[in-house]
């Protein structure tokens, strides 16, 4: 088991999703949409809720990632439609065209549920923070933002990544208040190989 509660994924469910994210981007481009899934069409560990995220690469650089910070339907659907989702409603890319599918990289990220911490002051909560394991979700007032764990890759040190995840909710990245308010996550990670 995870950190999760949830049981690892298996190579041929992971197997399995990559599929489904790959078809529902090949649907996208061929008819308009996501490919329809029926959770009970496949085992139960991928009818099980979960949330997750589909990130795609292109020649090594992001072009789309889109997700759901909590479970909202069988994991199934939800790597369906999020798939789609990065592949052609992501706002920071145009929707990708047939040319750049068959060297798409797909990546799936399975998020355990998000816990609140704890902390007294900024320090405090940098302090805290586990690079490479932590996906984290700022919040302050209408203002909020995620990164994945994966982030750590191209922000290691805490004190950073902290900073840009403020950017990215829309924050100064010296902003701190008391209403701040930070959950943590993990995430099972894969992609095709």
């Amino acid at each position: 088991m995870n950190d999760s509660g949830h049981n690892s994924l298996n190579t041929q469910a992971r197997t399995v999703l990559l599929g489904v994210a790959r078809d529902s981007i090949h649907k996208g481009l061929t008819e308009g949409c996501p490919l329809s899934v029926d959770p009970d069409d496949y085992p139960a560990e991928l009818r099980q809720q979960r949330a997750s995220f589909v990130t795609i690469n292109l020649d090594g650089q992001l072009r789309g990632c889109i997700g759901h910070l909590k479970a909202v339907q069988a994991l199934v659907q939800d790597i369906a439609e999020n798939a789609f989702a990065a592949a052609f409603r992501d706002p920071r890319f145009p929707p990708l065209n047939a040319e750049e599918f068959p060297p798409l990289d797909v990546h799936i990220s399975v998020l355990s549920p998000a816990e609140p911490m704890t902390f007294s002051s900024e320090s405090d909560l940098i302090a805290q923070l586990r690079p490479g394991v932590d996906g984290l979700i700022l919040e302050d007032g209408a203002a909020h933002g995620t990164f994945l764990p994966s982030v750590w890759d191209s922000l290691p040190d805490p004190r950073d990544f902290l900073a840009h995840l403020k950017n990215k909710a829309g924050l100064s990245s010296r902003h701190w208040s008391p209403d701040v308010k930070v959950l943590r996550y993990r995430t099972e990670s894969f992609s095709q190989l």
